[in-house]
C-alpha cells in the first residue's frame, strides 16, 4: 500500500506545486509539504482497497504542521487530475479557515467584559482633567527640601 501511496503522492506533488517535499509519516502514509504556500497534504491508508484518507492542513512558523483542517476519503484509481482537483478544494478550505475574519464579521465583545476607558477617553471628559495626587505632591516637596538643604550646606561653609 505504501508504494501505491508514494507513487500517487509524487504525481500529485508534481501537479500541485513546483516546490515540494514528499516524505513518509509514522502511520504509513505520505506527506506532501509545500513550504512556499505554507500548506501540507497527507495521503494515508484507510483499510479499504485502492482508497486513501486525504488530509490537508497548514504549516506553522518554524515548519511544524498544524492539525488537519479537512479530510476526505478518495479513490486512488481515479486519475491524477481528479485527485489534484480534490486536493485543490481541500487546500482552498484550509486557506479560507486560516484567514482572519474581517472586522465587520467578528462577534461583538460580551457586555460583561467591557474595556476600561483609556487615557485619551479619560482626558477627553470635560471637567475631569488629570491631577497630581497628594502622594506625588508630598514626594515633590521632599525632593525640593533635600535639594534646598544640600544647596544651603554647600554655600554656608567657611569663607562665604
Amino acid at each position: 500500500m505504501y508504494a501505491q501511496l508514494r507513487e500517487t503522492a509524487d504525481e500529485l506533488a508534481g501537479v500541485l506545486w513546483r516546490e515540494h517535499t514528499v516524505y513518509r509519516e509514522r502511520g504509513g502514509g505520505v506527506v506532501i509539504r509545500g513550504e512556499h504556500v505554507r500548506r501540507w497534504i497527507s495521503l494515508g491508508p484507510t483499510g479499504g482497497k485502492d482508497q486513501a484518507l486525504l488530509r490537508a492542513g497548514r504549516l506553522l512558523d518554524g515548519g511544524t504542521t498544524a492539525p488537519a483542517r479537512t479530510e476526505v476519503v478518495v479513490d486512488l484509481t481515479a486519475g491524477t487530475a481528479e485527485l489534484a482537483a480534490v486536493c485543490r478544494g481541500l487546500l482552498a478550505e484550509v486557506a479560507a479557515v486560516a484567514e482572519p475574519a474581517p472586522a465587520a464579521t467578528r462577534r461583538p465583545r460580551p457586555s460583561g467584559k467591557q474595556r476600561k476607558p483609556g487615557r485619551a477617553a479619560r482626558a477627553a471628559r470635560p471637567g475631569k482633567g488629570r491631577h497630581t495626587s497628594l502622594g506625588s505632591f508630598v514626594v515633590l516637596l521632599c525632593v525640593a527640601g533635600v535639594l534646598g538643604a544640600w544647596l544651603y550646606s554647600l554655600f554656608d561653609g567657611p569663607g562665604y
